[in-house]
């Protein structure tokens, strides 16, 4: 219980009560460490932190042109990202977008959810928070989503209301299934499952 004890100081930690411990993706239970991949989120929690990861490569592999989100679909370990985009990705393009959404699980990225006064998190973080989908005037309170890359920067960051695992290899992996380009509006569409 020492070397756990001392780890736990050394974090940062979240107290879900006395047998139950979370932090950095890994977690305790009765003094048992275990990584979060091995605990019981649902499987649209899953799904809706895949969302991010897999938001992140597309806007590193296809650029900032598809930086901005028109919708998302989940279902189960089932989930569909749809961003703005000028063109149908090559079967290379898509493929790399996979294996670096994977990578990233491996990696098993951080994943913080910041809880923050509308205007405050507008002033810290831009527009870059929001999809093409507006956030109604009245919510004066928003939850970032954050996903940290490995040298600290920002892989991913959006207002999100949905529930997240804390670190991104709860996801498991992620196969896209199907890209569709929708010309006329300029739209991608990728599904894709996560497994197990």
């Amino acid at each position: 219980m020492g070397l756990i004890t001392q780890f736990i100081r050394s974090q940062r930690y979240y107290d879900q009560g006395s047998l139950l411990i979370y932090f950095h993706g890994f977690k305790i239970i009765r003094g048992e460490v275990m990584t979060l991949a091995n605990t019981n989120y649902s499987n649209e929690v899953r799904t809706h932190t895949a969302l991010h990861i897999l938001k992140g490569a597309v806007v590193k592999v296809l650029g900032k042109d598809a930086m901005w989100t028109a919708s998302t679909y989940v279902s189960g370990k089932h989930g569909r990202l749809t961003v703005k985009f000028n063109r149908k990705p090559t079967n290379d393009e898509i493929k790399a977008i996979e294996e670096l959404a994977n990578k990233k699980i491996k990696e098993n990225l951080r994943v913080e959810i910041k809880v923050m006064p509308r205007d405050e998190a507008e002033r810290t973080y831009g527009n870059i928070i929001y999809d093409l989908f507006p956030v109604p005037q009245e919510v004066k309170e928003l939850s970032i989503v954050i996903v940290f890359d490995t040298d600290g920067s920002i892989w991913n960051i959006n207002a999100c209301n949905k529930e997240h695992c804390t670190t991104a290899g709860c996801v498991g992996e992620i196969s896209i299934k199907k890209v569709r380009f929708r010309k006329s509006k300029q739209l991608l569409e990728i599904s894709f499952d996560i497994k197990p």
